[in-house]
């Protein structure tokens, strides 16, 4: 017999409306343009490379410095979302935002966020992901974040400044953008093996 799931905990959750307003979508797109663009890789540390059969997309980082209150906000989302749908243990933020801009045919195609060293080479591992919409969603179409253990059911779509988290080994992906340019902040948080 295979044991229920409670009902509080799930693996995919979305914050009940928007954690940031419009002006603030448009200071962490401001802060991610500040920042060195690069393409981004599959893979990670030294080892990724560049797929565009996988992956088209320009990514950015946003120094923890940059931006101190955004950054708090989010640990706090973090600690309720946690709290009351995942459960795990020792969960911290661990790695810097990633600023990420998908072009019209920009893409990411199924993968995991597990990471076990972290952007640094060192613990704690990845165990939730997090994805929050910058864009007005009337700027773009396509661009649907999916999950393949929800089969074709899409989650709900995101408005501007709402953010999904759901658990890093969940296979994923961002369909291809039909049209304008959707920008999001992704992020990971980090903790000792799950057990």
């Amino acid at each position: 017999m295979i044991p229920k799931m409670p009902r509080w905990q799930s693996y995919v959750a979305t914050t009940t409306g928007p954690i940031f307003t419009p002006q603030q979508c448009q200071m962490v797109v401001d802060a991610g343009h500040q920042q060195q663009p690069e393409k981004a890789l599959i893979g990670g540390g030294d080892g990724g490379k560049h797929d565009t059969k996988k992956r088209v997309t320009t990514i950015s980082w946003i120094p923890f410095a940059k931006m101190p209150e955004m950054y708090k906000t989010i640990e706090n989302q973090l600690s309720i979302v946690n709290l009351n749908h995942f459960g795990f243990d020792g969960v911290t933020l661990t790695e810097p935002a990633q600023f990420t801009e998908y072009p019209k045919g920009g893409f990411y195609d199924w993968h995991m966020d597990l990471n076990a060293f972290g952007q640094e080479g060192t613990f704690p591992i990845r165990k939730i992901s997090m994805t929050l919409l910058l864009s007005d969603p009337k700027d773009f179409t396509g661009g649907d974040l999916m999950f393949s253990e929800m089969g074709d059911k899409k989650p709900l779509p995101l408005k501007q400044g709402q953010a999904i988290f759901f658990a890093s080994f969940l296979r994923h992906k961002v369909a291809p953008v039909k049209k304008g340019m959707r920008r999001s902040m992704v992020m990971w948080f980090g903790g000792p093996p799950l057990k």
